[in-house]
């Protein structure tokens, strides 16, 4: 693969570091992505096409690398390489092989979970929400920008250099798929912002769970051309959401569309219903639009509530919180049966956390808190599991793992320490006193 710099070709960043192009590694819309070897290691440079090496181009990213935004869940602009050959470019860091694009996903070449795709949704939603805290939009929040571990859930952000400070102008607005109506139809004062990213963010986490655009039903099968002139139509002025519950001449088509309605079918009702909100009353109030608070809270909800069909062992989604209402089986159509759960109860300002004690079940550091601002579901922050008996299969109990004793209180009043690396058993009305003020109880649905 041929690309704009030979390697071997040696440039210097303008903080002094040498850089050396080892190879290509892939192009884009707006340029080329080489792998180089720096001081400090192997890193990434992306080289501007000449026609995108706009002075625009060249301030953004220029101030990005000056607010030096160390967030790991993003390949952010460490340095700024000056012009080469009527070009310039950014150093960032490699991304890992372990992250993959989505497109892979929804050509259904990558084996996943529902609880790892809940998972890569809830990073996703809070990775947006750190760069809009500092005031920055992103502009472009699309599939192709986003990477995520199939396995874990964990999600990378890239080509992060057409992030702005919000209310700046300059720049791209987004891809077209994405972009907030207003956007599309290019409406009098309208400009891409942190509103526009959160219908952009609503459409990503559309198709991360329903494999699906949020937007293309039996419309756009009656769409002999998708040119530009279809697309602002279908995205713009007269988008109307698959599921509109007011209106279905868009719904999805039984047999072209079959995908969508299944996903549809087994999401949980809570992400249903901001979903519904997303492109309805948010396609055309803006300052309507789901928060990412919002999504934080439901994502988090539903992940905890996920259980494993006991007929076929596939993972479903249930309704958080008690008493949900029966579901079946996704895969295989069987009544699931629903294992105790655990619930979490923090210091003010009091939160409760619904945890379904399925097999594996764990409690994470973001559980004792009442408004954790970032979700680990890592072993690095992990607080307790259920784990089964080594000798007596089909009995389980709760492990401490973390640094503290609790202080257990059985169903008939006896009291009891558990400390690090001790398990007691799984049993209703059990009731544990994690320390810090927080509880926790065990209850049979």
């Amino acid at each position: 693969m041929s690309g704009m710099l030979d390697s071997g070709t040696r440039l210097a960043a303008e903080h002094g570091d040498e850089v050396e192009i080892l190879g290509m590694l892939g192009a884009g819309g707006q340029g080329e992505v080489y792998r180089v070897r720096t001081p400090g290691g192997e890193m990434a440079l992306k080289w501007y096409y000449p026609t995108c090496a706009t002075p625009d181009q060249e301030a953004i990213v220029r101030e990005l690398v000056y607010r030096d935004f160390d967030d790991d869940r993003f390949l952010w602009p460490e340095a700024y390489v000056p012009a080469h050959r009527g070009s310039f470019g950014y150093l960032m860091g490699l991304r890992p092989d372990r992250f993959k694009g989505l497109p892979a996903l929804f050509r259904r070449q990558l084996r996943t979970s529902t609880r790892a795709l809940l998972t890569a949704c809830l990073y996703t939603v809070e990775a947006y929400q750190a760069l809009h805290s500092r005031g920055i939009a992103y502009r472009d929040i699309s599939w192709g920008n986003i990477f995520f571990d199939p396995d874990t859930g964990d999600v990378l952000v890239c080509d992060n250099d057409n992030a702005v400070v919000e209310g700046d102008a300059s720049g791209i607005s987004g891809t077209m798929e994405f972009m907030a109506p207003e956007l599309v139809r290019g409406d009098p004062g309208a400009r891409p912002g942190t509103q526009s990213d959160l219908h952009s963010l609503a459409v990503l986490l559309f198709m991360l769970l329903m494999n699906h655009h949020p937007l293309k039903g039996k419309r756009e099968l009656g769409i002999h051309c998708l040119d530009e002139a279809a697309e602002r139509k279908l995205y713009g002025k007269s988008p109307l959401f698959v599921f509109d519950p007011q209106d279905d001449s868009n719904a999805p088509d039984p047999m072209e569309h079959a995908t969508v309605l299944a996903t549809w079918d087994a999401a949980a009702g809570k992400l249903q219903e901001l979903f519904r909100h997303s492109f309805t009353v948010g396609l055309h109030e803006p300052a309507r639009r789901v928060r990412e608070s919002e999504w934080r809270d439901a994502l988090r909800a539903v992940l905890d509530s996920v259980v494993e069909c006991a007929s076929c062992g596939r993972q479903n989604m249930t309704e958080p919180g008690e008493n949900p209402p029966p579901r079946a089986c996704w895969g295989c159509g069987a009544g699931l049966v629903l294992p105790p759960r655990l619930t979490v109860t923090t210091p003010p300002p009091r939160a409760e956390h619904h945890i379904r004690l399925r097999r594996a079940a764990r409690v994470q550091a973001h559980h004792l808190l009442p408004e954790p601002t970032r979700h680990d579901c890592s072993d690095v922050s992990l607080v307790a599991e259920l784990v089964e008996h080594p000798a007596k299969p089909g009995r389980f109990g709760i492990a401490n793992r973390s640094k503290d004793t609790w202080t257990g209180t059985r169903s008939d009043g006896t009291p009891q320490q558990i400390g690090p690396g001790q398990t007691v058993p799984l049993r209703s009305g059990l009731e544990l006193d994690l320390g810090g003020g927080v509880r926790a109880v065990v209850r049979a649905k």
